[in-house]
């Protein structure tokens, strides 16, 4: 195998791990929108008086505290469908 045969094969090794990483990135970043999903619908559920459990409670109240703090302070929420949380966090100026 000559030398522009080996310098192929390590870049195309190279793109198929780089593929990888991309594809597992993305499947984190799915599972977290969908854990981020079960946990909104879960808060709702709570506020709505359809489940509850002891677990839950102190989650819950941290956000509803924090979401009654943003609006005091006039800001917005995140609980409306504006939000896309697949984009990344903006970052402070």
């Amino acid at each position: 195998m000559g030398l522009l045969d080996k310098a192929k094969q390590a870049a195309e090794q190279a793109v198929t791990k780089t593929k990888e990483g991309v594809e597992d990135v993305q499947t984190k970043r799915e599972l977290s929108q969908a854990y981020t999903d079960l946990g909104k619908s879960t808060y709702e559920l709570i506020g709505s008086g359809e489940i509850s459990n002891p677990r839950l409670d102190a989650a819950a109240a941290k956000i509803k505290a924090l979401t009654e703090k943003l609006a005091a302070a006039g800001g917005s929420t995140t609980s409306d469908d504006s939000y896309d949380s697949s984009q990344p966090p903006a970052m402070p100026v």
